[in-house]
């Protein structure tokens, strides 16, 4: 079948975004030419989404490939986020991105995760401050100077949404997420859906752990020797109405993760059943810990509202 354009997603405030970008999460945390080059490259073949952040380490890496690119600004859809440690000084946090990307707005600016850090690099605890709440209310102020055109959360779940939408003047626009047939988190996705919150996945591909199942590997068939498997995940992801960000190095691997196919509903409910099967339904990123029962980052699974045991595998 034949690969269908680059889809656009309208987000609650009237903007859109592309629904596929490109991920600049590198695996380690740092500037380099790699970057720059990716994200070069990544323009020059077509896409116009970027996302980034703070935590990542590379973003004048990223605002170098914009410049050396020469695409007028407003024609990338650009994101960053908030680490966890500027919770209490959201504005000058964005300042310092602004600055290392050498832009004068972002298209996006997220809340990278709902917990805070201190000074001291300790996790503060639900009930601490700056809550996730408190920074979301600074975050909210930053529309009215310009340098932001939409703000969202990442990995927030039901929970901390549902305790911080009473108390917010504005809708987020994006909750960012991990996102792939075995974490396809379909409550959530409805939830969001219901109240104007688009969903964008990372690890979209699943870090190519199960990208040799046969359910996948049998609708990637289908569709012929040209279409990929990550071509496959990520027009799932496209057709759920979430957008997507995978990452990687490759320029023709690049070409084909622009290129997504259209999957027929039979397709789309055999990926949407994928996580029910035999120790499927699971997180695939490195970021837990076994700690407190099982946690991230200092909360455990069920202060951010995950239904998991140690190692991401969901109850």
């Amino acid at each position: 079948m034949s690969p269908s354009p680059v889809q656009h997603l309208e987000l609650n405030n009237g903007t859109s975004m592309p629904a596929v970008g490109i991920g600049c999460w590198m695996g380690t945390v740092g500037e380099g030419d790699h970057v720059t080059a990716m994200v070069k490259n990544a323009l020059d073949i077509g896409y116009r989404h970027l996302d980034t952040a703070a935590n990542y380490g590379n973003e004048r890496s990223v605002g170098k490939a914009l410049k050396e690119a020469g695409i007028p600004r407003e024609e990338i859809f650009l994101t960053t986020k908030l680490d966890q440690k500027d919770h209490g000084r959201v504005e000058s946090a964005l300042d310092t991105s602004l600055a290392k990307l050498g832009v004068d707005y972002v298209d996006l600016y997220l809340m990278h995760w709902p917990m805070a850090f201190d000074e001291t690099g300790r996790t503060l605890q639900p009930e601490e401050h700056p809550t996730f709440v408190e920074t979301w209310n600074d975050m909210e102020k930053l529309l009215a100077h310009g340098k932001v055109r939409a703000i969202g959360v990442s990995n927030f779940s039901i929970k901390t949404l549902s305790e911080l939408l009473p108390q917010a003047n504005v809708v987020p626009a994006v909750n960012q997420v991990e996102l792939h047939p075995c974490l396809p988190q379909h409550d959530l996705l409805e939830f969001c859906k219901e109240r104007g919150i688009l969903l964008t996945a990372y690890s979209p591909l699943g870090k190519h752990k199960f990208a040799d199942n046969p359910t996948i590997v049998n609708i990637t068939k289908a569709h012929g020797p040209a279409v990929t498997a990550a071509q496959v995940l990520l027009s799932w992801g496209a057709q759920r109405g979430t957008a997507v960000v995978p990452k990687t190095l490759n320029p023709s691997r690049m070409k084909e993760n622009l290129a997504l196919v259209q999957l027929s509903k039979e397709e789309m409910d055999a990926l949407d059943r994928l996580h029910t099967k035999p120790g499927m339904h699971r997180s695939v990123c490195g970021f837990h810990s076994s700690e407190l029962g099982g946690s991230c980052f200092g909360w455990t699974y069920d202060q951010l509202g995950w239904q998991m045991t140690v190692g991401g595998v969901h109850l």
